[in-house]
């Protein structure tokens, strides 16, 4: 079934499901779903192709102030996936009274359909895996691609109806250096809504071009405090860390944010800072799985100072709050571009560290804001304007505050679409917007 099918028969069946609804009873709906084609590189050539078609559906059962879920696959029969989820509801009604009362259960009572529906603007599978493999040739590419559609429906026994879903591919890959001393790559991805060859082959020029780098002697120098460059993929990781608790309602109420001090001590990072949750241009729907419509965007920080918090439906009746996200952690991290053109990158930054990856990053001091973590993949030192050799693995510790903040050179004009690579059970609906940045007095400890 294709998803506008699709969205028609989740629709039908809400409405059998909701005639089974008996007393103050109340039913949650949620499906999610994907057609994805996915294709494996190891040594430049395919090893592993397939596609995925899944589709589940999530049931909610309230009564009061007690509800049960439970999830199953659907099969795209009707009368099957009919008599599987009045199985399912059995089972939940029986499991209520025995379920404690949920002081912060919150569900969208008011009636707010919404549709979404995309434009496939996607090319053919086969043409993108022969663009990969032409980039390959002479090569050691290793990678993962995906694309195709994913969707989300909701509907409630109270009505409302709210239909989700977008098309998207992404390719995450290595050259791997097979001439040079030690475990060498450079990583880089592509990624959008529309395959464009002449964004590939600008990528995959890059990448070569780093990849002839890597064959030089590496080049160790001391801690200290460098200029850096982060590559967008660099600064999702160390921006991305926030997502830890920095922007939920929860933790600033309870004072365990990594950006406590915006709060408390007024701290703020730089003015060129304007981050938020972009969910009309994300990947993940715009509704809640209790029904409450999100807005199109959340500003989280604005001009470098602390703007709204994410607030999930437990959190609003916590803390009396209207509901902006489905949790509260961001889905669509966007960090608005800067002025900084790609050509002047490297003579902005002059003599320094050219990082194109980051890992292992976690929190040396939460409440203070710093984040420590390490170099990955090809990272490489700068003299003059020019990359002269590639860099020993190193780890940095360094506050936000300084990183975003007083440090903050420049954020670039042109800005990458990072959807997040994970398949845990389906392609995940999490991405970013990130520019690269400059940054001064970067601290490496090691």
């Amino acid at each position: 079934m294709k998803e506008y099918t699709m969205r028609d028969y989740f629709y039908s069946l809400a409405e059998e499901l909701t005639r089974c609804c008996a007393g103050s009873e109340v039913l949650l709906m949620n499906l999610s779903g994907e057609d994805s084609d996915f294709a494996r590189f190891n040594k430049s050539l395919v090893r592993q192709a397939g596609t995925v078609t899944q589709r589940y559906l999530s049931l909610e059962l309230i009564d009061g102030d007690r509800h049960a879920t439970e999830t199953f696959v659907l099969t795209g029969q009707k009368d099957n996936d009919l008599a599987r989820a009045n199985e399912v509801l059995t089972n939940l009604r029986e499991q209520l009274p025995l379920t404690p009362p949920d002081p912060y259960l919150l569900y969208a009572t008011e009636v707010n359909d919404t549709e979404q529906i995309s434009d496939n603007r996607l090319g053919s599978t086969e043409d993108c895996l022969a663009a990969i493999l032409q980039a390959g040739q002479g090569k050691d590419l290793v990678g993962i691609f995906a694309q195709g559609s994913q969707f989300a429906g909701f509907a409630n026994s109270l009505g409302q109806r709210n239909w989700f879903d977008s098309h998207s591919f992404h390719f995450e890959w290595c050259f791997y250096a097979k001439n040079a001393p030690g475990d060498k790559a450079v990583k880089t991805g592509f990624a959008g809504f529309e395959w464009s060859d002449e964004d590939f082959a600008r990528k995959v020029d890059d990448a070569t071009k780093q990849l002839a780098i890597l064959a030089q002697p590496a080049k160790t120098i001391d801690p200290g405090a460098y200029r850096v460059y982060l590559a967008p993929t660099a600064l999702a990781e160390f921006v991305g860390l926030l997502a830890w608790g920095g922007f939920g309602v929860k933790s600033h109420r309870t004072k365990t944010t990594p950006l406590l001090k915006m709060i408390e001590s007024d701290a703020t990072m730089h003015e060129s800072v304007n981050l938020s949750e972009n969910t009309r241009e994300g990947l993940a729907p715009n509704f809640t799985a209790a029904g409450f419509v999100k807005p199109d965007a959340v500003e989280l920080i604005r001009a470098g100072r602390y703007g709204d918090c994410l607030v999930s439906p437990r959190s609003a009746k916590e803390y009396n709050q209207p509901v902006s996200a489905g949790s509260e952690a961001p889905q669509s991290l966007d960090l608005a571009a800067g002025r900084l053109a790609d050509d002047d990158i490297l003579s902005t930054l002059g003599e320094g560290i050219y990082a194109n990856q980051l890992w292992y990053l976690n929190y040396s001091d939460m409440p203070a804001g710093r984040i420590t973590g390490m170099t990955r993949f090809a990272t490489f030192w700068v003299e003059g304007g020019k990359i002269v050799a590639p860099l020993n693995v190193m780890r940095f510790d360094e506050t936000v505050f300084n990183a975003l903040g007083t440090n903050l050179l420049a954020l670039t004009e042109r800005r990458d679409f990072l959807p997040s690579s994970e398949t845990y059970e389906h392609r995940s609906v999490n991405s970013s917007r990130m520019p690269g940045a400059v940054i001064d007095d970067f601290r490496f400890t090691l």
